[in-house]
């Protein structure tokens, strides 16, 4: 949303219907951009940036750049997907998520763990059985 007089603009970042008109009706403030000073200023609250994202909000090419200066877009993009990645009919399958490949390992961890309580076991009942005296 454009702030300020004219020649002079400051900027609102907001969360806004994609039907609103630019500067018309919005549903939150998530920032503020000032082009003029040098350096220009960007203050955006990351964590309602972050939270309209998670709810799939779509931001504008110039609002997604002033995300990654304040750090909220690798915030969330670092965030594993939540949502179904959609694919068309007879596209290739995507490649397996990072989160897939870790439940093997989950696996293996368990399937170690039993083993080793299993073998604390039995060194614990030839500890326990008594001993057999040599002649």
């Amino acid at each position: 949303m454009r702030m300020g007089k004219k020649k002079q603009p400051s900027y609102r970042v907001v969360a806004a219907d994609a039907r609103s008109p630019r500067n018309g009706r919005f549903i939150e403030i998530v920032g503020v951009y000032d082009p003029r000073p040098d350096p220009s200023a960007v203050r955006i609250d990351n964590d309602k940036a972050i939270g309209w994202l998670r709810q799939g909000a779509q931001p504008t090419e110039s609002v997604r750049k002033l995300l990654e200066i304040s750090g909220a877009w690798e915030e969330f993009s670092g965030e594993p997907r939540t949502r179904p990645v959609l694919t068309p009919k007879g596209a290739p399958e995507p490649a397996a998520a990072p989160a897939a490949e870790a439940k093997p390992a989950k696996a293996d961890t368990k399937a170690a763990a039993k083993a080793e309580a299993k073998a604390e076991a039995e060194a614990k009942a030839t500890a326990d059985e008594p001993a057999e005296d040599s002649k």
